[in-house]
């Protein structure tokens, strides 16, 4: 069995994105999608769930094509996508 290293474990691509969520998919399983589907890794900085809409700050690691693709799914499911500055915590 081999060990990876530090180097071999972390992803090659990061974003921050805010993500906001229609009353339509707020009970859904979107973020268990995304890891799925897609090997991402979406760390949750913020959210805000309500009944009418969803609010996710998070940063969302994988390979570059696979983050992409996801981002992609995700609007193309009717899910708002503003990419954030990297400094920005809240």
């Amino acid at each position: 069995m081999t060990m990876k290293t530090n180097s071999e474990t972390l992803s090659n691509f990061r974003v921050r994105v805010k993500l906001t969520f229609p009353d339509s998919l707020v009970r859904k399983p979107v973020l268990a999608h995304l890891i799925r589907e897609f090997d991402v890794t979406p760390d949750i900085r913020r959210a805000n769930v309500f009944e009418s809409q969803g609010l996710i700050v998070c940063e969302i690691d994988g390979e570059r094509s696979n983050v992409n693709n996801a981002l992609v799914w995700l609007e193309e499911q009717g899910i708002a996508v503003d990419f954030l500055d990297s400094s920005i915590e809240g």
